[in-house]
């Protein structure tokens, strides 16, 4: 759990060129935080930084990987993730379950087992922990010794909101 919640490198896969896009603004807030390494087969950089086209291009250890992409392509964007050896995830990704996509839900599901990895999501809006805000939101939150967790990203959002400095 500790890469989960603590991770000194994270594959952004669906990191954005474009401001405002969900996996730029997840860039923008980890970049200078950790290691980042933005993921998309279609841009080559993104502020300077390297773009891989594949989680797997990277050859460095990566401790958690945040998934941005269509629903359709989160199982093969996770297969890749297993193969690459990153055991802890994050799925931004929307349209499984929650919509009656059960068959998706149950392929992302497989894929986990197979190669025993901690996910969050899908359909998340992220996790805030440790100074990292590992969101598609702006909020800025002061550490400190409470812990919070919602199923809700309603919910979450406006006890955010709430505490954000």
């Amino acid at each position: 759990m500790e890469k989960l919640f603590n991770p000194r490198s994270v594959a952004i896969i669906g990191a954005s060129r474009h401001r405002g896009k969900v996996g730029r603004i997840i860039f923008d807030n980890l970049r200078g935080k950790v290691k980042v390494y933005p993921i998309n087969p279609k841009a080559r950089r993104i502020e300077g930084y390297k773009v891989y086209k594949s989680v797997l291009d990277v050859d460095n250890d990566i401790d958690l990987a945040v998934i941005a992409v269509p629903a359709k392509l989160v199982p093969i964007v996770l297969e890749e993730v297993g193969k690459k050896g990153v055991k802890n995830a994050i799925i931004i990704s929307a349209g499984f379950s929650e919509v009656g996509n059960e068959k998706l839900t149950d392929k992302v599901k497989a894929i986990i087992r197979k190669y025993n990895m901690k996910v969050v999501g899908p359909n998340s809006m992220g996790i805030i922990t440790s100074g990292l805000n590992i969101t598609f939101t702006n909020f800025k939150i002061k550490k400190g010794d409470i812990a919070f967790i919602s199923q809700s990203g309603a919910l979450g959002s406006g006890i955010l909101d709430k505490l954000s400095i």
